[in-house]
């Protein structure tokens, strides 16, 4: 049975990190939804406790109260902790080099981490999201230099297309830069199509991957039925958590369905939908730590509970059954009966993943 401090290591590095990892962007509530100091350390403190020592933040959330309330929760015990934030979102409105990819956003977002975290150094540093405009060159040698500086210690990425990231990671390899060592990215049982590329990439260029909203933003806990069905091109920027949902494009029939399926499974475990959503995740032997997000206590103990359960190959049949992503090309024309007996003349051929 696994538990917080059956530690991993997380990718290419000799990083011990716990199983699951501490997602603190519902720490504050200056977003309208997160909480408050005191149920913010008492879930950190439930997390330390029983053996977790990797904690997730990013130097906007929650207008910085997020990073301000990780920095004072791990003073007495920093050297425990593998401390992991993110640059990148503008901190500025109006300001067009406030956020961004490029080397000014990443040197001033690091100062600016570093000042709200009360530390001298980040363990695990984030580009947050491709900008679409930054040159990768700049980046992955704005982050070297920092590495060299001893400011950060490892450099991850998040939310970015797969052919970008491996140009990247080579463009590092070949200039004997720092290279990516974990891949943040969405992954649940609603959100399977970063199987196509994404994941196997990481696990070819020795990345850990560590799922984001591991619950669906919350629909495969069983909160939403389907008069909650919405249509995300009418969903905003809304200050209650139902309505970020919503504009994700996860309040929809296909992952209220889902969610049935998960719910069906829990009842037969003896496990809550949440706990089987993660233990899912964790049973892929791609991912390396699910960030787990909890507003308050009770949702924490709930998530934390998924490390003890196991899930039997026909119950993990049912869910991948259920959530199945399409095919997509070229997989989806190479994979055809047609095209692999013109490939391989019919012999049967091992493969080498």
């Amino acid at each position: 049975m696994n538990s917080l401090d059956h530690y991993r290591l997380l990718g290419r590095s000799g990083l011990r990190v716990s199983p699951i990892a501490l997602g603190t962007m519902t720490f504050g509530q200056d977003w309208g939804w997160g909480a408050d100091a005191g149920e913010a350390r008492r879930i950190f403190d439930l997390y330390v406790d029983h053996g977790g020592n990797f904690v997730d933040t990013a130097v906007n959330y929650t207008d910085g109260a997020s990073e301000r309330f990780v920095g004072e929760f791990i003073k007495d015990k920093r050297d425990r902790i593998v401390l992991a934030t993110k640059f990148t979102m503008s901190r500025e409105p109006g300001n067009p080099n406030s956020g961004g990819n490029h080397r000014l956003n990443m040197l001033r977002s690091v100062e600016q981490s570093l000042r709200q975290l009360d530390t001298d150094r980040i363990d695990l540093f984030y580009l947050h999201g491709w900008d679409m405009t930054t040159q990768p060159d700049e980046v992955m040698h704005g982050l070297d230099d920092l590495v060299r500086s001893g400011k950060i210690h490892y450099v991850g990425i998040c939310n970015t297309p797969a052919w970008r990231i491996s140009q990247m990671q080579t463009s590092a390899v070949m200039r004997g830069w720092s290279p990516f060592v974990a891949l943040q990215i969405e992954y649940s049982l609603i959100e399977r199509t970063v199987e196509h590329e994404l994941i196997p990439m990481a696990a070819a260029l020795g990345m850990g991957v560590l799922p984001w909203s591991p619950l669906g933003g919350g629909v495969l806990t069983g909160k939403y039925a389907r008069s909650d069905v919405a249509d995300s091109r009418d969903a905003g920027i809304s200050s209650t958590r139902k309505g970020v949902i919503a504009s994700s494009g996860h309040l929809n029939e296909r992952s209220i369905e889902v969610a049935d399926v998960v719910r069906a499974v829990a009842e037969e475990v003896g496990a809550t939908p949440s706990q089987v959503a993660i233990a899912w995740t964790l049973a892929n032997p791609a991912i390396t730590s699910p960030v787990m997000g909890a507003r308050t206590l009770a949702q924490a103990k709930d998530n934390l509970g998924a490390l003890g359960v196991a899930l039997s190959p026909e119950h993990v049949d049912r869910l991948n059954q259920a959530s199945a992503p399409d095919p997509i090309f070229p997989s989806r024309f190479m994979g055809r009966p047609m095209v692999k007996q013109l490939i391989f003349g019919g012999a049967t051929i091992g493969r080498r993943d």
